[in-house]
């Protein structure tokens, strides 16, 4: 190994120094000894490799690259998107739609800002649906959509009627700039900045007071940056002004599993597969003039039953009993019963209105009210 270095490095002094040089044909000239990789990859098995690659580059050093005319370069450091004399919009687009589903959204942002082309190709619906159900999916639901549809429709109604000539053309040619305001990465954008309020669910609202404990209530919510949190607005409670809380963390939020307004009674469609331990979770409100919350529980057995599974017959009877072990016993909180058959909205004004019930069947929202389970049982 070592006489073959020593030999070729003799060979190169005696051809730097002895031999005339005659320039390369036109043709030549665009071309590259070997590739850089291919000098990376053979430094790793032959370290003196690396010596000879920067001795035949100081013989034959490389022509700089000529600047694409379709590549443009980044407004802030003005490098150009090339490597080793080749662009990355030379790539199929296969390759480089690989290449930009492998950047994070601020990665995509800054690729978007390279040329038309790439604008268009990292700006695409398809690229950033994968961020938004990463980012976003836990916390948005359908009725999030739904308002965010209806932000969309209001806002083209109000572009459609811009007014006045040149300061209208201008209004347009911004517009037209943008992306699409109905495309996923405007709606990321207005997420992320907090500029669209959107609906879901908190859990033990009002920095978990004590009213609220393992319970889940509807508001709307805007993301700050600044703290990864959220700013929270809740429905009012009767006369009461909309409550507002503020440092709401991303584990205390959901997307609303229902599409029944808090106002509205949600019709239950599981009261016949009710069994005792079953995790449930149930709406209730105050009073009547108060939207619904939903309240964690479980499926209890009947005062006649003693709990044997092998002799339990409560699935079969009309009461179904439910359970909120976060109170003491003795409690008006801690049980009520329902009717398997009529259930609908039952309650008084002094306990409050029970409504409709969601069975809990996986084990991943049943872990996540668990997690908010207080450190005390509750009076």
């Amino acid at each position: 190994m070592l006489f073959i270095f020593v030999t070729c490095f003799s060979f190169i002094l005696f051809f730097r120094y002895s031999l005339p040089i005659k320039p390369l044909p036109p043709w030549a000239s665009e071309m590259r000894l070997l590739s850089f990789y291919f000098w990376k990859d053979l430094s790793i098995l032959f370290p003196f490799a690396k010596l000879f690659k920067n001795t035949l580059f100081n013989i034959f050093p490389p022509k700089a690259a000529k600047k694409n005319t379709n590549t443009l370069s980044t407004s802030k450091n003005n490098e150009s998107v090339m490597i080793e004399g080749m662009s990355v919009l030379d790539l199929p687009n296969l390759a480089l739609e690989c290449i930009l589903e492998k950047l994070e959204p601020a990665g995509l942002c800054k690729m978007a800002c390279v040329c038309t082309y790439l604008r268009d190709m990292c700006l695409s619906d398809h690229l950033w649906e994968s961020h938004m159900k990463k980012r976003w999916g836990r916390v948005i639901g359908h009725a999030a959509y739904k308002e965010r549809q209806l932000h969309i429709s209001t806002k083209k109604e109000s572009n459609y009627f811009l007014v006045g000539g040149k300061g209208r053309d201008s209004k347009k040619m911004k517009i037209s700039s943008q992306p699409s305001i109905d495309s996923v990465v405007s709606c990321y954008r207005a997420l992320e900045t907090g500029k669209f309020w959107f609906p879901a669910q908190v859990f033990n609202r009002e920095n978990g007071h004590v009213g609220f404990m393992l319970s889940c209530y509807d508001a709307d919510l805007s993301y700050d940056s600044h703290t990864d949190t959220f700013q929270a607005r809740y429905q009012p409670h009767g006369r009461r002004a909309a409550a507002i809380e503020t440092g709401v963390s991303w584990d205390r939020i959901r997307g609303a599993p229902v599409d029944t307004s808090p106002h509205d009674l949600h019709i239950s469609d599981c009261l016949n597969d009710l069994r005792p331990r079953d995790h449930i979770e149930i709406q209730w409100r105050r009073n009547k003039q108060f939207p619904y919350g939903w309240w964690y529980g479980v499926v209890g057995h009947l005062e006649e039953c003693d709990g044997n599974n092998s002799y339990c017959h409560c699935h079969e009877s009309d009461t179904v009993v439910l359970e909120f072990n976060q109170y003491i016993p003795g409690s008006r909180w801690r049980h009520t019963m329902i009717n398997r058959r009529y259930h609908r909205e039952e309650g008084n004004e002094v306990d409050g209105f029970y409504g409709g019930i969601r069975k809990l069947y996986h084990k991943d929202e049943i872990s996540i009210w668990q997690q908010f389970w207080p450190a005390e049982i509750l009076q």
